[in-house]
């Protein structure tokens, strides 16, 4: 059965302006994102859907309803953000030197966080969220997932083609990808930009 899913990265917060490592913490979108969603919904950026789902994280639900103010968003816990543990809330410049953190950085994000989440037990949680979410869905309904960047590269390494490529899948601060979804096969098919 195929599905049309759009995954939407939630507007910026106050910590990702400042480029620090938001995942647990739970920030409101700051008013000049805020301001752009409103913008990009009135330019037709974001596709007609007839469910809406999104990270249960208060900058996932503000962006949900801002973008699609019809509809209520069913919040989904499996869709949240990494742990990042000690690195949580700190920004690349303020972890250089950190030993732990050049240790990840040398891992390419493949260690796990000190104190945080583990990046494999991350990305399985993640893609059993988006699977089971498309596995209620009727054949050709279309939905938005709006949820983390994390979340985003999460799926898309899985569905994706090429598969594997995590960092492929980067996207900005509102931001997302369009596709088909094959919840038979499991494989995602003409995956544009928003």
């Amino acid at each position: 059965m195929r599905v049309e899913i759009a995954l939407i990265r939630h507007g910026a917060t106050a910590g990702n302006r400042r480029g620090a490592y938001i995942g647990c913490t739970d920030e409101p979108l700051c008013i000049e994102s805020t301001r752009q969603l409103q913008l990009d919904r009135q330019r037709g950026r974001y596709p007609t859907v007839e469910t809406v789902f999104c990270s249960p994280l208060r900058r996932c639900v503000q962006t949900a309803q801002i973008v699609y103010p019809q509809r209520q968003a069913v919040c989904v816990e499996a869709l949240r953000e990494c742990d990042f543990g000690q690195f949580e809330g700190k920004s690349h410049h303020q972890l250089s030197g950190h030993p732990a953190y050049q240790q990840w950085l040398d891992s390419g994000g493949r260690t796990a966080f000190p104190g945080g989440e583990d990046p494999v037990q991350f990305r399985r949680r993640c893609w059993r969220g988006f699977t089971e979410l498309c596995a209620g869905l009727y054949r050709d309904e279309r939905a938005a997932v709006v949820c983390h960047g994390g979340t985003i590269m999460a799926v898309l390494e899985q569905c994706g083609r090429p598969r594997g490529d995590f960092y492929r899948w980067q996207v900005k601060n509102g931001g997302g990808y369009r596709f088909y979804f094959d919840t038979e096969t499991q494989m995602a098919s003409e995956i544009r930009p928003l």
